[in-house]
C-alpha cells in the first residue's frame, strides 16, 4: 500500500456542533450528502477504504458535546481497520 492520509483536526475550531461538522466534512472529505450528525459521522468514517490516521488536537477546546464525538470516534475505530484515531 500507499502511505496513511493523515488528517488533523482542530478542537479550537469544533466549539459548536455546527463549527464541528463543517470542519470535519473540510478536513475528512466527506461527501455533500454528509448528515451532519453523529450516525452519519459514524457511517462515513466506516465507509473509508484506505488506512487514514486522524489526529485530533486541543480536544479539550471542544465543547460540552465532544464527549459523544470521542465516542463515536473511537466507535468507528473500532470497527474500521483502516482508521486509527489520536486524540490529544
Amino acid at each position: 500500500g500507499g502511505y496513511a492520509v493523515i488528517a488533523e483536526l482542530n478542537g479550537a475550531r469544533m466549539t459548536s456542533r455546527a463549527a464541528a461538522h463543517d470542519h470535519l466534512q473540510e478536513m475528512l472529505a466527506l461527501p455533500e450528502y454528509y448528515g451532519r450528525n453523529l450516525d452519519a459521522l459514524y457511517d462515513c468514517l466506516t465507509d473509508i477504504q484506505e488506512d487514514i490516521t486522524v489526529t485530533l488536537l486541543r480536544f479539550d477546546a471542544m465543547g460540552s458535546f465532544r464527549a459523544g464525538f470521542r465516542a463515536v470516534l473511537e466507535e468507528a475505530e473500532q470497527d474500521n481497520s483502516h482508521l486509527i484515531i489520536t486524540i490529544s
